[in-house]
């Protein structure tokens, strides 16, 4: 095993191959990459406390070392004072793309960018930023935003108090959930098969979906008002419940958007024929006929859908009891 202390800024190239990446930091900033050739790490910056580097078997390992007590110090004050000083890092990462990375960051900010086997980023309080990654990626947050960007093949996103940003999302299975915070989902997800799930509690969700998306789709809002572009959702509100559902295209996917209280908005995106065709090259379904769609909004108060064909309204403001 091959083992390095870091007690100052310095770079480090790891002349072993890497298939796996594990990170605890407690505070500071985390910039992770997928790049061609040999893994590389750079600290910028690092506390009192040093860094303990280790690659063994595969596994490329970043942490402090685990003290044998826990000074007094250790309360709220007390990290506020000296802790996040003496833990305080900034550190760089670039391991091959194909390498699965853990990564956890009680304080601060991570960057997670062209990693293709997938990732799991835990922050108690910050940011994380997701660009350009495919496998499996989950990025939790108990306070602070989460942002992706280009992020394909599935991906979960979850914050506790704080804004989830997704945009030109290409996964085909996509989780998004937040208590306290607006959820902001732009996607471009294969018009087929997809499965897309966006729940809030306090706040707003939008979402812009393919015109020529094959999904069924269910939007739902307890104290809000529901909106769509799609002419083939019908209303089906009472008693303060606001929401539209439907089928566009086969409906072989599934969209479920739900907040307990905020708007809920789904829009379209024009879609060209070239972009259009590619996408359906390798559909193993064929594709169904998808209906015209428009920005129009209807009311749709107190009313409900019983009929699938029918067109109802494309805006819920259910009556109270």
């Amino acid at each position: 095993m091959t083992t390095w202390l870091v007690d100052k800024p310095q770079r480090l190239a790891v002349d072993r191959p890497v298939r796996r990446l594990d990170v605890r930091l407690i505070s500071g900033k985390l910039n992770v990459v997928g790049a061609d050739g040999p893994p590389r790490i750079e600290v910028t910056s690092i506390g009192t406390r040093p860094l303990v580097v280790s690659c063994e078997d595969g596994a490329l390992v970043i942490r402090y070392e685990r003290p044998r007590f826990w000074p007094v110090w250790t309360g709220p004050l007390g990290w506020f004072l000296v802790g996040r000083k003496r833990y305080r890092a900034e550190v760089s990462v670039a391991v091959p793309p194909e390498a699965v990375a853990e990564l956890e960051l009680i304080s601060g900010s991570a960057v997670v960018s062209a990693l293709r086997a997938g990732a799991s980023i835990t922050v108690s309080s910050g940011r994380i930023t997701l660009l350009g990654l495919a496998g499996q990626t989950v990025a939790k947050v108990v306070s602070g935003p989460v942002e992706a960007l280009g992020v394909g093949g599935d991906l979960e996103v979850e914050t506790v108090s704080g804004e989830l940003i997704i945009a030109d999302s290409s996964a085909s299975r996509l989780r998004a959930r937040t208590t306290s915070g607006p959820i902001t989902a732009d996607l471009n997800n294969p018009p087929y098969h997809s499965r897309i799930d966006l729940e809030t509690v306090s706040g707003q969700i939008t979402a812009r979906v393919r015109e020529d998306s094959d999904l069924d789709v269910e939007l739902h809002t307890v104290s809000g008002r529901v909106s769509s572009d799609f002419e083939e959702l019908w209303a089906r509100g009472s008693h303060g419940d606001k929401r539209l559902g439907g089928r566009l295209g086969a409906g072989t996917g599934r969209l479920r958007a739900q907040a307990t209280s905020g708007h809920v908005s789904l829009l379209a995106r024009q879609v060209d024929d070239e972009e259009r065709q590619g996408a359906y090259a390798g559909a193993e379904e064929p594709r169904g006929d998808t209906a015209e769609t428009g920005a129009r909004q209807r009311d749709s108060s107190g009313k409900d859908g019983d009929d699938p064909e029918r067109e109802g309204a494309h805006e819920g403001e259910g009556g109270r009891p």
